[in-house]
């Protein structure tokens, strides 16, 4: 956003407040209306003009502009294109600041250039503002604020064609996400790649930047054929992206679809490559997703030693950064990997306060917010599967079915369906083995219902594909 010279930013101003301007800009200058004037227009038409009784054209207005020694696009918006370049310079700094550094100082560039923007009257770049903003509260894990600032961002450019809104939705999308809205969040992406596509506006960092965001809400979902068409789409638009920082992205999400294919090493070498771009953007967060991500596929290929190793590095790197949600979750990750290593007590130790602090109460150590229905659900879901599992080793079965129950009661609203079928099992066994047999085979029966056709109840047809 924000690439058009000022006078793009909106439509130039009314003949009144024109006429206004040019009689301010005559009289600072100490120009009479003739001097103005000559030799292409007469006094007359100046002074008809400074009433604001006619709309000059372009030809006038250029020729005024060079006459008061001021740009076209200041005299015809008011707005001097240089506050707009440094509108833009100070935008990619705070980039920078919450590429490199910590998200809670970046909101303070952002709020100062949300402001100034507004001042000026530069829209394109407010929004801008905004939508980092919004990528802030996401990395802070305040998912409700984030929300906000996308929906305000998008608001601001609601009459600009779609791919300028794109970086908006996928936040929301992104937001709404993690507070477990898997199914609203397939909603706006596959709706803004539709529209892309029904429209003509073929914008590969746009669609690339929309279906990178698609892979997570569908594996969690179980749509695992759809999120792997939507990695092959982004792989075949990945030739005309030039953004790193999007070809990185795009790296981390096709590994995810690998993993479910059980293609471990191929998928552990996508994630070598989005590490070896993001190192070369010091972009320390997603960077941290990449170790994230690695130690999951390590978990998955049973070597836990290196699993716990890349977790760790990942829950350390985003603890820096304050990137709180995200950080939490890892650790739910990593509990897991330190209880299948035989060390319960540890994993329970890591789990606990994450839901204890789910009420919104403020933590002993820095602060971090807990999990909750609202805040990271799919992993409030699996650290109470956790710790339903550690109950059950140490043979307390009450315990473990209260926390199996927990944790269905936060998926059954996300559309999760692979969670929500282990989860279902995981009960029904519990049940069945305590006699409670009618129980057990209610629970089998919602694990079937929910592993019948994943995914296909809950979205509807795939978008159109676009013309790679």
């Amino acid at each position: 956003m924000g690439g058009r010279n000022a006078g793009d930013v909106r439509a130039t101003d009314g003949a009144a407040e024109i006429g206004r301007r040019v009689l301010r800009l005559r009289t600072e200058r100490g120009f009479t209306q003739r001097q103005l004037a000559e030799p292409a227009y007469t006094a007359a038409y100046v002074s008809t003009l400074e009433s604001g009784k006619v709309r000059p054209s372009e030809a006038a207005l250029r020729h005024l502009a060079e006459r008061l020694g001021v740009s076209y696009e200041e005299l015809t918006t008011g707005r001097d294109p240089h506050d707009a370049i440094r509108l833009r310079a100070g935008l990619t700094d705070a980039r920078r600041a919450l590429a490199t550094g910590d998200a809670k100082d970046a909101v303070g560039h952002f709020h100062q250039l949300m402001v100034e923007a507004e001042r000026l009257g530069f829209r394109d770049e407010r929004a801008s503002a905004m939508v980092g903003l919004g990528d802030c509260a996401l990395e802070t894990g305040e998912l409700a604020v984030a929300r906000a600032h996308y929906e305000a961002g998008e608001q601001l450019l609601a009459d600009e064609p779609l791919p300028r809104r794109i970086p908006a939705i996928r936040g929301r999308a992104v937001a709404h996400f993690l507070s477990g809205e898997l199914r609203y969040s397939c909603y706006l992406l596959e709706s803004a790649i539709d529209e892309l596509n029904a429209s003509g506006l073929h914008d590969p960092n746009a669609l690339l930047l929309l279906y990178t965001a698609a892979i997570p809400p569908y594996m969690d979902m179980g749509a695992h054929a759809r999120a792997a068409r939507a990695a092959e789409l982004a792989l075949a638009l990945a030739p005309s992206v030039d953004d790193p920082g999007l070809l990185a992205r795009m790296h981390r999400g096709v590994a995810r679809t690998l993993i479910a294919e059980g293609r471990t090493a191929e998928a552990d070498a996508s994630l070598a490559k989005a590490q070896e771009l993001y190192e070369q953007l010091r972009i320390h967060t997603d960077l941290a997703h990449c170790h994230w991500m690695r130690g999951y596929v390590h978990a998955q290929d049973g070597n836990l030693e290196r699993a716990e190793r890349e977790l760790s590095i990942a829950r350390d790197m985003l603890a820096t950064k304050r990137a709180t949600l995200y950080t939490v979750q890892v650790e739910v990750e990593l509990a897991d990997v330190l209880r299948r290593r035989g060390r319960t007590a540890e994993a329970e130790a890591l789990l606990v306060p994450l839901l204890r602090r789910g009420d919104g109460e403020v933590a002993g150590d820095g602060g971090v917010p807990g999990l909750t229905a609202e805040h990271g659900v799919v992993h409030a879901g699996g650290a109470h599967r956790l710790l339903g599992l550690i109950a059950e080793e140490r043979g307390d079965a009450a315990a473990a079915e209260e926390h199996y129950r927990a944790a269905l009661s936060l998926l059954e609203r996300t559309g999760a369906a692979g969670d929500l079928a282990d989860l279902c099992t995981l009960l029904g066994d519990l049940l069945r083995r305590g006699g409670r047999a009618e129980a057990a085979m209610d629970a089998y029966r919602m694990g079937l219902g929910h592993r019948a056709a994943p995914g296909t109840t809950t979205l509807g047809p795939a978008p159109a594909e676009p013309p790679v």
